[in-house]
């Protein structure tokens, strides 16, 4: 299914974010109207506020800034020799590079300006939805044919503001460590002036704040969900959907006891029944492929977005990609001092490297991992990520790129619910639950906690699926050591496979302040710089959009600081051409 999202003009919100359109169009003055009903189709009525919550699903998503700042993608430059490829779009480079974020201009897909726009679009959406509500009830929420509106309308405000402080802001540390961490403004009402002051307190959070109305929003919304109320519910916030949001965000919070409740509700008595079937997939073209994968009556997607995006053109660019790695010696800017330079081979962390209780490639990808040139020289990818081409006009080869992306899944949530029960002392529930993922692969061998402890032994320095984790600095009361701690770098290798071309790969990467390294040579560069992201690093935040920065809301501090390795840069002269 194609979900076209089409706007008259850029919404975007007074002051803030300017000016925009509600349903039809919305001017733009020092003063809105006196009646604000004239400006746009009233919603009065059940069905209007049901169509108008439709338009606020956004139509962009943070995959490809996320999966750029995430150490999924390599740089062709340093690890394909005599490459000197330009980067797909110059923001592409400013992302690997952790830089402000800013060589783009307004309306280009993936950026951190479009998530910014399409999710507050979303947010004013559910607001305007939940304000038409209460005028056309005094109880919405018990009204029988308000209340899953009102449910859709709080899950899907929830989830927008999730997003938008999870891409913004630092990490979820505790409640009084992310006390001290801004977040984003979280926006409850609908704005009848042009010039709104959002970084006043009443809209500017902390980190903690936005979280705890996050958690509001879910509570009032979660048990109104109705699926028999939609369409094509898995274009919509229908109860696995929900269930499957509630999870992960109370696994960010740390609250495992209820990611654990949430995630029982989506995942059902028998979740084997609901994981995706590789094995009955048809692999006669990419297109069968996709239209599988993408299937909304699929048990295993939960919600689907149709996104305008470029990611696969990103990736055939053939400069940042999923590849082998490199070796060589690197010299330590500034001095004599050699040091030995390593780029993982991301091939092997997500397709063909094995697992606990596979030997090489994933089973479930064979004849679906795509390559660029010849063998694996300039990458590699997965089907899923392949667009869906709109025309507007054939004979002149012009229209929209979109390409589906699925916040929610079987998958990443059975995994959700791995990393609770661990947390709260079932390792061998969450082995049980790692079993049922690698089997849904069309991985046959048993998973023990022995082929775990072969796979993830040892330390960050000396194997790849280990992760350079800082979990007691992020405020984790609990740091997990020994077999557990095997267990957790599984959980988070296999959510690594699941989640790749989403970016929630990023997320892991902030929560457990996972030390990244990027080894990066520009087009005309002769050598190339290895940097270090530390678990600390204030460049693990994006950087507020400029046309917000602009309009007077505070820039994010992204300067370094004096972190323990939170500048080392080198030059590389083994991988110099």
């Amino acid at each position: 299914m194609m979900k076209n999202l089409k706007y008259i003009n850029k919404f975007l919100f007074a002051g803030l974010l300017g000016c925009g359109l509600m349903m039809t169009f919305i001017a733009c003055t020092d003063k809105l109207d006196e009646d604000p009903d004239s400006r746009w189709i009233k919603i009065d009525t059940p069905s209007k506020v049901s169509q108008l919550l439709t338009s606020g699903y956004p139509s962009s998503v943070p995959a490809v800034v996320c999966e750029l700042m995430g150490d999924n993608l390599v740089d062709n430059n340093v690890v394909v020799p005599a490459t000197h490829n330009d980067a797909f779009d110059m923001f592409h480079e400013e992302a690997y590079k952790w830089e402000d974020i800013s060589s783009y201009s307004s309306g280009t897909d993936d950026t951190p300006l479009e998530v910014w726009d399409k999710y507050y679009f979303g947010i004013a959406t559910a607001n305007h939805a939940i304000a038409a509500m209460q005028e056309m009830s005094s109880d919405p929420a018990h009204d029988p044919e308000l209340s899953h509106s009102w449910g859709e309308a709080h899950i899907m405000r929830a989830y927008l503001h999730f997003v938008l402080v999870n891409f913004f802001a630092e990490a979820y540390k505790d409640e009084t460590q992310s006390m001290q961490d801004w977040g984003v403004p979280y926006v409850t009402t609908v704005e009848e002036v042009v010039k709104v002051d959002y970084a006043k307190p009443e809209y500017r959070k902390k980190v903690a704040e936005v979280y705890q109305l996050i958690e509001k929003d879910i509570k009032e919304g979660i048990d109104l969900i109705d699926d028999s109320k939609y369409k094509v519910p898995a274009y919509h916030f229908n109860r696995n959907a929900a269930y499957a949001f509630a999870a992960r965000f109370y696994l960010f919070k740390r609250d495992y006891q209820n990611c654990l409740k949430y995630a029982d509700l989506a995942l059902g008595a028998n979740p084997a029944t609901s994981l995706r079937k590789w094995a009955s997939m048809n692999t006669n073209t990419i297109n069968t492929m996709l239209n599988a994968y993408n299937d909304e009556k699929a048990a295993c997607n939960y919600l689907l977005l149709t996104t305008y995006s470029l990611q696969d053109r990103m990736l055939s660019a053939c400069r940042y990609a999923i590849n082998s790695g490199a070796k060589g010696t690197a010299k330590i800017v500034g001095t004599e001092k050699d040091t030995t330079l390593t780029v993982p081979a991301t091939k092997d962390l997500l397709y063909e490297g094995g697992g606990p209780n596979w030997s090489s490639r994933v089973p479930a990808f064979d004849g679906k991992i795509f390559r660029w040139a010849s063998g694996s020289e300039y990458g590699s990818w997965l089907f899923r990520v392949y667009e869906y081409f709109e025309y507007t006009n054939k004979i002149a080869g012009i229209g929209y790129v979109h390409i589906i992306y699925q916040p929610f899944t079987a998958e990443e949530t059975l995994l959700c619910r791995a990393e609770a029960k661990l947390y709260l002392g079932d390792r061998e529930g969450a082995i049980q639950d790692l079993g049922a993922w690698t089997a849904s692969k069309m991985i046959d061998s048993p998973l023990t906690q022995a082929g775990i402890n072969r796979k993830y032994a040892g330390t960050p320095a000396s194997n790849i699926y280990v992760n350079d984790m800082h979990a007691k600095e992020m405020g984790f009361t609990k740091v997990l050591e020994g077999d557990e701690l095997n267990v957790l770098n599984c959980i988070l290798h296999f959510r690594r496979i699941e989640t790749m071309f989403e970016g929630l790969r990023w997320f892991d990467i902030k929560r457990y302040g996972i030390t990244v390294t990027h080894v990066y040579r520009a087009p005309k560069d002769y050598y190339a710089t290895c940097d270090v992201l530390t678990w600390d690093d204030p460049r693990r935040v994006v950087q507020i959009p400029y046309n917000a920065i602009d309009a007077g809301y505070p820039a994010t501090d992204r300067a370094l600081g004096t972190a323990d390795g939170g500048d080392q840069r080198w030059k590389s002269y083994s991988v110099a051409q």
